[in-house]
């Protein structure tokens, strides 16, 4: 029993990512920069640490939480053929993009606040956490995704759920699947990029007169990215957000481009945990 009291007492810090998203991940008053540990591939001690699932809990209910806002926005103005008594385009960018602040300040401190495969995905190939780990955050994340849209869905109605698109991601006419895969690469990347760069502890020992809130960079990143974006596939930088939504609503329409939703994501988080590592960890840190 105390075993197990000390572990809830360290929370996420016991078996933790290298570098959190949510919170700096250097002190200010620290101005030496230490590069962390890289993660080891596989972890064993996680699995039977509470803090593991703990944090993975936190992720389920984040991204529950992200599909069941996000949905809602996007159903209220595709409900309305004029637009102009809705949140407009602007609305759903700002939803998706104030949702991700908000959610990642919440799990920053438990989980790292993820809240996308993608984003779990690059902080993998970096070695800022462990493929148990990973799979599990992939595994929670997509559970939310479901369950949060199936919330939406049960709110809406099935008939005005099917008949308003459930906010499943596709690629729009007048643009073709290598148009929506580019986009859903290159805004994944942006998005990655930032999460990167708001969490690099070589820019806190660096900049650390400079005070940051990373998820303040991060959700901008989502709205600015869904401002550009939701034109051409309605935006998913976000396999689970797109599989959420794509599963309650059930139509082949959601199922022809799908896969776009997780190869797009994917290489665009490659390639940023992969110019983080050759490009950003290589330059070396001077005072």
């Amino acid at each position: 029993m105390e075993g197990k009291e000390e572990d809830v007492r360290l929370g996420a810090n016991k078996f933790t990512e290298r570098q959190p998203i949510g919170t700096a991940a250097q002190s200010q008053d620290d101005k030496d920069y230490k590069e962390p540990p890289p993660a080891p591939l596989f972890e064993a001690g996680e699995l039977t640490s509470w803090s593991f699932y703990r944090a993975g809990i936190a992720e389920f209910i984040a991204t529950f939480l992200f599909l069941y806002i996000s949905v809602l926005t996007v159903m209220g103005v595709v409900k309305d053929k004029t637009k102009c008594t809705t949140v407009g385009i602007q609305g759903i960018a700002w939803a998706f993009g104030g949702m991700i602040f908000a959610l990642v300040y919440c799990t920053a401190g438990i989980s790292g606040g993820h809240i996308n495969p993608a984003v779990t995905f690059g902080l993998f190939l970096a070695r800022k956490l462990s493929l148990t780990r990973a799979l599990f955050y992939m595994v929670m994340q997509c559970l939310g995704a479901i369950c949060g849209a199936g919330v939406v869905k049960g709110f809406m109605g099935k008939t005005k759920y099917q008949m308003l698109g459930g906010g499943a991601n596709v690629v729009n006419s007048g643009y073709t699947k290598g148009d929506g895969l580019g986009a859903e690469i290159v805004g994944t990347f942006v998005l990655v990029y930032t999460v990167f760069s708001a969490t690099d502890a070589k820019r806190s020992a660096r900049d650390s007169h400079v005070p940051i809130l990373a998820p303040l960079p991060i959700g901008f990143a989502v709205f600015l990215v869904h401002l550009a974006t939701i034109p051409i596939t309605g935006t998913g930088i976000n396999p689970a957000r797109s599989l959420g939504a794509a599963i309650i609503y059930n139509e082949d329409k959601a199922w022809d481009d799908h896969w776009i939703f997780w190869v797009g994501p994917f290489i665009g988080a490659a390639l940023a945990a992969i110019y983080h590592v050759v490009v950003i960890r290589a330059i070396p840190f001077k005072k």
